[in-house]
């Protein structure tokens, strides 16, 4: 072209100094399983290619973000760093939390770090009076959180001493004696890995010779979680000022610090952004080449073909099942892995909040969100924005209010029977629970509580940001093999609402489930559905023509997976939506029997109310069963007319033979998915007794024998509380 700023041959030589550099920077990345979702430990930031095409080669300076948060910390002066490790936001808000805390009432320099940010081979370059700070929550069956899988396989699946950066130590079995720690773990006591990760992360980091400073933490997120927290984090702060040698009783809370600056834009400097974000998450990541990587941090929109109703006779329950669309995402997937949905919040919950906070008129009003520490690099959500769409798509106003943030309320109230309320709502753990937690209520609904009907009341926007963790996806165990559908996943969800027992006036709405309802009556204009949400995405890029949605998805690989030996028998225990991966198992079975492959038995106890009713895809089990030898559905219903209650449970003690063949002689696999509390514990007794009744062993050998099959990844579990 005559008036390109460069000709053809310099775009072609430059282009090539590009591309080589690219493969020598990234050749980890390149020469890595597209499939895994495995990272290298030292990632490094990507920028697009230019496009060919381009009349002109201009290359940006982009600023240089560091890995090594040693360096960080002794360039911004800090001496304690939170590290994190979330997966749904949780983790991230208790660190943010203590480091906001340890700063405003003991004057620390503190500083909070994702732990796939950095390099955490530095572990042992910290010095000795410095401190970390971890925050770890056990995902699933005791996996770590997605961006803390790297640190996990370098510390704890790797070599029982890991390469770390010095590499020459006094005790090389000791290469982190100079590391001071601090440990709080996020788990589930439902599940059978309790706090797993920050156990194992602390027992070592103790073996590697660092020292933990006071008690190790741990939250249970089955009803204690806030509780367990707030009661630790107090001895956690007199051990803390102890190491720092800081006086513990002289801390004091002092004027509010905020964490964030706001600054609103007028109409003339809104015409001079570059962009404003109305709930896109952040810039697509490309490498050299490729297509964009869809994960937590970016998601992809994925297109809903199918959408139905799977109860038959019930008007006020709804199950559905979707058929998302992946075609040319580059989306891979497999039996037994979770789809992350990321939804937004109804529409009745920003109006309410914004109208109590008396924002409703500005809520278009374009902002940016900036921090207060020069050091802080890292943001909530992607800026400039607007007061609507960080309530709708950024933060979390649907869950209820932390106790703590309530009690920040109090300064704010604009009635003295208000701030009493504040006060005790966030003082009375008892107060808070049957207010608050129990009745599941929204900011926005306590808020309402609290100030009576009609009224409202200012609090800076910085601290609702601050307090209010970033709304987050929700995951659902995905109901199709890749082998059946390569270019598309499946989800099945009971659309969740319900009447709490403290507060039996009101209706709790399940946010994801209730979101992907809205996305169904537009793709079968079946007419409004409350609550309402606002699907259409940012800047209505989410329809498509008169009836289609997308909606933003990821995948997270699981561990809950079929034998690799397709001729084990297996059998999966799964009543109402935890028949969902089961359905992937089947239909990836079935395809292995087409092309030739021997599989073995293939039972599956299946519970619901009624078999007119909730029998989910009722008519699919015979034709996707048929061809695989020993295959069958062994049905439990809880509510059918003229027969006893009947669970999942009851038909394993009629079939105990049957699974003490496939199991024990046969080396099969057992599976269990759905609620965790009652129906897998039960479940897990039950295969005790059968070990104790048919395999005639004591009570503690049928444990042990149980345990062990869970050891060996022969007992796996996908359940939820």
């Amino acid at each position: 072209m005559a008036d390109a700023a460069i000709d053809t041959l310099d775009i072609a030589i430059l282009g090539a100094v590009l591309v080589g550099s690219g493969i020598y920077w990234f050749k980890d990345k390149l020469l890595g399983s597209n499939s895994s979702p495995k990272t290298s430990f030292a990632k490094q930031p990507l920028v697009p290619m230019q496009k060919p095409n381009a009349p002109a080669l201009k290359i940006n300076k982009i600023a240089k973000k560091t890995r090594d948060f040693v360096e960080k910390m002794r360039e911004t002066d800090k001496t304690v760093i939170f590290f994190y490790g979330s997966q749904t936001g949780t983790a991230e808000d208790y660190a943010a939390r203590l480091a906001k805390e340890g700063t405003q009432r003991y004057n620390l320099k503190t500083m909070t770090a994702d732990l796939e940010d950095y390099d955490m081979n530095l572990l042992d370059t910290l010095p000795a009076d410095h401190l970390a700070v971890f925050v770890l929550a056990t995902y699933g069956e005791g996996e770590p959180t997605d961006n803390a899988v790297d640190f996990w396989e370098h510390l704890v699946a790797g070599e029982d001493v890991p390469e770390f950066s010095v590499g020459d130590y006094e005790d090389a079995d000791k290469p982190l004696s100079n590391l001071n720690f601090v440990m709080f773990g996020l788990g589930n006591k439902t599940y059978e890995h309790y706090n797993s990760v920050c156990r194992r992360v602390d027992e070592k980091l103790q073996a590697l010779g660092a020292t933990r400073i006071g008690e190790r933490g741990e939250g249970d997120d089955d009803g204690s979680l806030e509780e367990d927290f707030l009661s630790w984090k107090d001895d956690m702060w007199k051990a803390t000022c102890d190491f720092l040698g800081i006086d513990f009783l002289a801390g004091n809370s002092g004027p509010r610090q905020a964490t964030y600056k706001i600054q609103e834009h007028t109409a003339e400097e809104v015409q001079a952004l570059k962009k404003v974000y109305y709930g896109e998450h952040q810039e697509p990541k490309f490498m050299l080449g490729s297509r964009p990587t869809y994960d937590s941090k970016n998601p992809y929109s994925a297109p809903i073909a199918v959408s139905r109703e799977l109860f038959e006779v019930s008007a006020d329950r709804h199950c559905l099942h979707m058929e998302v669309d992946i075609s040319g995402s580059g989306i891979t997937y497999q039996a037994g892995d979770h789809i992350a949905v990321w939804p937004v919040n109804a529409e009745q919950e920003v109006n309410k909040l914004a109208t109590v906070l008396r924002i409703a008129d500005k809520l278009d009003t374009v902002l940016t969100v900036s921090n207060t520490d020069p050091a802080s690099t890292k943001l909530p959500f992607p800026v400039p924005t607007t007061y609507r769409t960080i309530l709708r798509n950024y933060v979390d106003i649907t869950a209820p209010p932390s106790r703590a943030f309530i009690g920040q309320l109090t300064p704010f109230a604009p009635t003295d029977a208000a701030s009493k309320l504040f006060a005790l709502w966030g003082q009375d753990k008892e107060a808070f629970r049957i207010n608050v937690a129990d009745a599941r209520r929204s900011l926005g609904t306590v808020l309402e509580k609290i100030l009576g009907v009609g009224q409202s009341m200012e609090i800076p926007f910085d601290l609702l940001i601050e307090s209010i963790p970033r709304l987050q996806a929700r995951y659902y165990s995905i109901s199709s093999s890749a082998k059946a559908h390569p270019t598309s996943i499946h989800l099945t969800a009971v659309v969740l609402d319900y009447k709490p027992d403290v507060a039996p006036e009101e209706t709790v709405y399940g946010l994801a489930t209730n979101f992907l309802h809205n996305c169904h009556g537009r793709i079968n204009q079946s007419g409004p559905i409350e609550p309402k949400y606002e699907i259409s995405g940012p800047s209505g890029l989410h329809l498509i023509g008169e009836t289609g949605v997308k909606v933003p998805i990821h995948v997270r690989h699981s561990n809950f997976k079929l034998p690799r030996n397709s001729a084990l028998p297996i059998i999966m225990i799964g009543p109402g939506t935890g028949v969902a991966p089961f359905r992937g198992f089947v239909q990836d079975r079935a395809q292995d029997v087409k092309n030739g492959k021997k599989v073995g038995a293939t039972v599956l106890f299946f519970g619901c109310r009624r078999e007119d009713e909730d029998y989910l895809y009722k008519d699919e089990w015979p034709e996707l069963m048929k061809g695989i030898e020993g295959a069958q559905v062994i049905t439990a219903f809880s509510r059918q007319p003229g027969v006893p209650k009947t669970y999942v449970q009851h038909r394993m003690n009629e079939h105990k033979e049957l699974i003490w063949d496939l199991i024990h002689k046969q080396g099969g696999y057992f599976y269990v998915c759905g609620d965790a509390k009652n129906m897998a514990r039960e479940v897990n007794h039950k295969l005790i007794e059968i070990a104790m009744t048919v395999g005639e062993m004591s009570e503690e050998k049928a444990t042990t024998y149980v345990k062990e099959l869970r050891g060996r990844g022969r007992y796996e579990e996908d359940v939820w509380s």
